[in-house]
């Protein structure tokens, strides 16, 4: 595997403050600082443009809370969003909106420290399950494996949130987008579920054969699907009813063609 590398984006008003941030971070090899900001549109717009693997934030940036800039952040797979501040009376809101840690002001160099660990071995995990993944695609097609198309037995799953247990009709389901450590389940009256559960797992619990995978952090629905297209480069991206389009990873892509029956 290719050597480890994770980009981090911090947003944080006060100089000092962010002054701090990077002399950690910057202790640790692995982790690029792809940029940072003190105003929140900034920020918005610099993370949806340049995708980092994790983003630093407070709870408030120049009066603008910092769930509005998650709220904000139109990507599909969505960033580790870790809380640095001195706001105390948020940490529950914050894993509310799963972020990764929540880290107090005044804080020690050791408990920062713990937290880019913390996403290093997230982020080594998550690449070791990508590898994996690739390398039994790889042996499926050495192999000549028949893919075998689910059965259509489950026509609604279970989503837990908070205290309560939702029973999701499958057949609304869209698309299912891997984002960090958790899912968002994106359904056709525009509502977005968040789950904690590996895009295998959750495949293997819709047992249908209308949703395909397609990369290492998408699912579709195929129900769903209005156009395949096909570069002159030999890639190839879906597009939904609602104008999404997604890219076809090489290691999904003859399954993909075998079950939607293109070439």
């Amino acid at each position: 595997m290719k050597k480890m590398n994770i980009s981090a984006f911090i947003i944080e008003s006060d100089v000092i403050a962010t002054a701090k941030v990077k002399e950690l971070i910057q202790q640790h090899s692995v982790i690029e600082i792809l940029d940072e900001s003190s105003n929140a549109e900034d920020a918005i717009e610099k993370i949806n443009t340049l995708n980092p693997d994790v983003v630093f934030l407070d709870v408030e940036i120049n009066k603008v809370s910092g769930f509005e800039i998650i709220e904000n952040i139109s990507l599909l797979k969505k960033p580790m969003f870790i809380f640095v501040t001195k706001h105390h009376e948020y940490a529950i809101k914050a894993f509310d909106y799963f972020a990764f840690d929540y880290i107090l002001k005044p804080y020690k160099r050791d408990r920062f420290f713990a937290s880019l660990n913390r996403i290093i071995e997230f982020k080594r995990k998550e690449e070791l399950a990508n590898f994996q993944d690739n390398l039994e695609n790889i042996l499926d097609l050495v192999k000549g494996k028949n893919v075998v198309p689910h059965s259509s037995n489950n026509k609604r799953i279970n989503i837990k949130t908070g205290n309560k247990v939702i029973f999701l009709d499958t057949n609304s389901i869209k698309y299912i987008s891997a984002s960090g450590y958790y899912l968002e389940i994106f359904t056709i009256d525009n509502k977005k579920y968040l789950l904690r559960e590996s895009l295998s797992s959750i495949i293997n619990r819709l047992n249908s054969s209308d949703f395909i995978r397609i990369h290492r952090s998408t699912i579709i629905n195929s129900n769903y699907v209005d156009e395949v297209i096909t570069s002159n480069y030999g890639e190839t991206d879906v597009k939904t009813n609602d104008n999404k389009i997604f890219r076809v990873s090489k290691g999904y892509k003859k399954e993909f063609q075998e079950l939607m029956g293109v070439r």
